[in-house]
């Protein structure tokens, strides 16, 4: 019997901001065709070969919210695995930026008090890291 290596898991990082405006931060509702799709999230993305993380994230909020984002400190990491895939989630302060936030990727946004997040349909990588989330801000 020939044993076959293991192959190593695949991940992804992804970067993700906790964009605060006063005691709320704001949520984007994932599009319709997505993976996920009506499930809120904090904005980001993946993180492309070429970028760090915090250049992934000014990238990212141009693309999904056309705004220029001052990426602050790292709040959290956190892994998470969804089947097959394995996530490496890195989400950053964000507290100043240029431009107001558009639906440009989500079907809604909201500014939501930082009590009430855990009351949204969030992804499990978010969830299970929220409160944490919450006592770092």
């Amino acid at each position: 019997m020939t044993l076959l290596p293991k192959k190593r898991p695949t991940w992804i990082p992804v970067v993700a901001a906790m964009m605060l405006k006063d005691s709320r931060v704001l949520l984007g509702q994932r599009p319709e065709g997505s993976s996920f799709a009506g499930v809120w999230e904090f904005p980001g993305g993946k993180i492309e070969p070429h970028e760090s993380p915090e250049m992934a994230l000014k990238r990212e909020l141009n693309e999904e919210l056309g705004i220029v984002a001052e990426v602050k400190e790292l709040c959290i990491a956190s892994s998470h695995t969804y089947g097959d895939v394995n996530i490496l989630l890195m989400i950053y302060k964000v507290q100043y930026w240029t431009g107001e936030p558009r639906t440009l990727h989500h079907n809604d946004l909201k500014w939501v008090e930082l009590s009430d997040v855990h009351n949204y349909d969030l992804p499990e990588a978010n969830k299970k890291i929220v409160q944490q989330l919450i006592s770092r801000v």
